[in-house]
Order: C-alpha cells, then structure tokens, then sequence
C-alpha cells in the first residue's frame, strides 16, 4: 500500500458533495454488497475480488486474513478508498462511496478513515508533531488547534514527551505509535492497519496491539490486514479472503 501513499498526501484535503446511501443494517459502520475488482490487462485481466458481501459494526476489531494473493490488499484499498469497485456497492458511514472521483474520494479518506501501515509512512525530516498535524493541516484547520489535537494524538499513544523528535530518533515501535497518532488525530470513523506489526520485533508487536486493543475498549471501529495467525486470533472477528472471496 505504501506505492498509494504518496497520492494520499497529496489530495488529502479534497471536499465533495456525497450522495446518501441505501439503507443499511443498524449499527453498520460499512458495507460490501456484490463488491468485484477487476484489473482490466485485456487477455491477462486479473479478477481480485469476486463478488464480496460484508458488513463491519461500529466498533468492532476484525483481522483480515488470507494467503498472497488471495485479495486481502485490494479489499485494504476498497475499504480504504484508495481505489473503487469494478462493479457492486460500499456503503460507509452512511454513504455510497463506491462510484465516487478520486476527488470526492480523497475527500472521504481525510474525514474518515485513519491509515496505519506497516513501514510507518512518516515524513523522515519533520517533527512527531508535525507528522500528526497533516492530517489536519489538509482539512483546514488553524495552526493552535492542529497543534493542541496532535499532542492530544501523541498523548493517547504515550508519546507526549517525543514531539519535537523526529522518526529517525525513535525505535520502530515508537514510530508505528506516531503513526497511530496521525491515524487517530482527526477522530476517523474506522483505522485500517495493513501489516502493523510487519517491521516489528515480536516484544514490540505485542505493545503495538495493545494499543488497538485500548482503542477498540473506546469504541474505535479497527480492521487489521495480517498474515499473522497470533495477531488474528486476538481481534473479536476473523474474515478470511480466499481467491477473491470471503470464506468465513
């Protein structure tokens, strides 16, 4: 996912009008009806996800497992709106999000999905501080206020006390909490994880996931893409993707 990133950052601010979405079950924070990727090579088109349906509730915690290639990280990009269905609907946060521009999609992701990804994506010559205001300084918030809710940010992951640091001055677990932070700073309605725990030290992992699992006990919705069966094991809910399609 760190190939999208870039893109990300640069469109972060984007604002649309959204159109309303069909009705979905209550208590439903998205939803996935009939939900197919196909990547168009002609002769060599290659289907990654093939008529998915799901439904993810507020505040769940839910591991998303599947071997290589089974479409775990095209269904990571869907959910997160770095890329649209070929065919079928995503429903989020009451919103049909599934035939939208990038424009309006960009949009979307600023306001409510916070991304965490395994090799952390943090700007290597700016500040912690720094790092957690983008988000908000593409959103359009003034620079006190950016500042007060990155340290509210930083606080919640323990690290008040490394603001004015940069990531190279951090260990690799304290670097995956500043990028919590930046997840959480602009109170997203969903935290996508891909690989959280992927460039850490099986000690660290384990803090790392207590993180989530601090979180989750707050009410955040958490979806982590893993490989790991031990990190799997510990969410409330398991989907597992298998050529293209959810099995469980």
């Amino acid at each position: 996912m760190s190939s999208q990133t870039a893109g990300l950052v640069l469109t972060l601010g984007a604002v649309e009008t959204f159109p309303t979405a069909a009705a979905v079950s209550a208590g439903s924070l998205l939803s996935l009806t009939g939900v197919t990727k196909v990547y168009d090579a002609g002769e060599l088109a290659v289907t990654a996800l093939a008529g998915v349906d799901l439904e993810i509730e507020r505040g769940q915690m839910v591991a998303v497992i599947g071997p290589s290639g089974s479409g775990k990280s095209t269904l990571m990009h869907i959910l997160g709106c770095l890329d649209a269905p070929s065919e079928g609907t995503y429903v989020l946060d009451g919103q049909d999000v599934s035939t939208l521009s990038s424009f309006a999609l960009a949009g979307v992701r600023n306001r409510k999905i916070g991304f965490v990804f395994q090799t952390f994506n943090l700007l290597p010559k700016a500040s912690l501080l720094r790092n957690i205001e983008l988000p908000l300084l593409y959103a359009g918030l003034g620079s006190s206020d950016r500042r007060e809710k990155a340290r509210e940010a930083l606080a919640r992951v323990g690290l008040a006390d490394r603001a004015k640091h940069r990531p190279s001055e951090l260990s690799g677990g304290q670097r995956q909490r500043a990028a919590i932070a930046r997840a959480l700073v602009n109170g997203p309605s969903i935290i996508l994880a891909d690989e959280p725990t992927g460039n850490l030290d099986s000690k660290t992992g384990v803090e790392i996931l207590k993180i989530f699992h601090e979180l989750h006990d707050r009410g955040e919705t958490i979806v982590i893409v893993t490989h790991d069966p031990r990190i799997a094991e510990q969410c409330e809910r398991v989907i597992e993707i298998v050529d293209g399609r959810v099995v469980n």
